[in-house]
C-alpha cells in the first residue's frame, strides 16, 4: 500500500458522550481489538502529572504558556480549559498517527468532535454512546461515590447540552447504546468495518428521544 494510501485510510474515531455512558472503557477495548491498526493521540495538557504517568506517552505535559503559544500559532486541531487546566490535540500528533496509517480513538467533548470534523470531515467518524436510560445514567453518577452534589449535577448539564448539539449537528453520528460492553464492542466494529453503514437518524432514534424527554424533565441538568 502507498503512503497516499494509508493516508487516505486512516480515520479519526471520535467518541462523545456523558461521563458514565463508558467512552473510555469502549475505546480501550477497540484499541486492543486491532492494536496494529488502532491508536491514542497523546493530548497536551497544561495539568500537573500524576504518580505513574509518563510525558509524551500519557500525556505531553507542557506549562500554560507553550500551550496559548503552540495554540496561538494554530498548533492544535481541538481544545478545551477543564477545571482550569488546558487540554489540545496537536496536528502533528493527528499527522504522526495519520502517516503511520493509523486509526486514532478520541474520547472528547462535542466542541472537540466538531473541530475535528471541520477539519478533517472525510476522515472523521462520529458516535455518540448512550447509557441504556436517563436514571442508568443518574445512578451510575450516584454510585462512583466520588462525585459532590455539584458536579453530578454538572455532569447532567453537560450530557443534556451534548446531546442537544448532536442533534442540531451538521455532521453525521452514529448513536449506540451502551447497555452490555460485549454487545456495544460487537456493534461498533460491526459498523466501522461496514463502509456502507448509514449514520443514525437521530431526531427519529427511539433511545435518543427518551434520553432527551428524561434530561429536559430534570432540574439538576438545567
Amino acid at each position: 500500500m502507498s503512503a497516499n494510501a494509508e493516508l487516505r485510510a486512516s480515520r479519526l474515531l471520535v467518541f462523545v458522550g456523558p461521563a458514565g455512558a463508558g467512552k473510555t472503557t469502549i475505546a480501550h477495548r477497540l484499541r486492543a481489538a486491532r492494536p496494529e491498526r488502532r491508536a491514542f493521540s497523546v493530548s497536551h495538557t497544561t495539568r500537573p502529572m500524576r504518580a505513574g504517568e509518563r510525558d509524551g506517552e500519557d500525556y505531553h505535559f507542557v506549562s500554560r504558556e507553550a500551550f496559548e503559544t503552540l495554540r496561538d500559532q494554530h498548533g492544535f486541531a481541538e481544545w478545551a480549559e477543564v477545571h482550569g487546566n488546558l487540554y489540545g490535540t496537536s496536528v502533528a500528533e493527528i499527522e504522526r498517527l495519520r502517516s503511520a496509517g493509523k486509526d486514532m480513538l478520541f474520547d472528547i467533548d462535542i466542541q472537540g468532535a466538531h473541530s475535528l470534523y471541520r477539519l478533517y470531515e472525510h476522515e472523521t467518524w462520529l458516535c455518540f454512546l448512550l447509557p441504556p436510560s436517563w436514571p442508568v445514567l443518574v445512578a451510575r453518577l450516584l454510585g462512583r461515590g466520588t462525585e459532590t452534589e455539584e458536579t453530578v449535577k454538572r455532569r447532567l448539564r453537560t450530557a443534556r447540552l451534548e446531546l442537544l448539539g448532536v442533534l442540531e449537528s451538521p455532521a453525521p453520528w452514529h448513536v449506540v447504546v451502551n447497555d452490555a460492553l460485549d454487545r456495544t464492542h460487537t456493534e461498533l466494529e460491526a459498523r466501522l468495518d461496514d463502509p456502507k453503514a448509514a449514520p443514525t437518524d437521530v431526531h427519529n432514534h427511539p433511545a435518543v428521544r427518551a434520553f432527551l424527554e428524561d434530561a429536559l424533565a430534570d432540574p439538576r441538568a438545567s
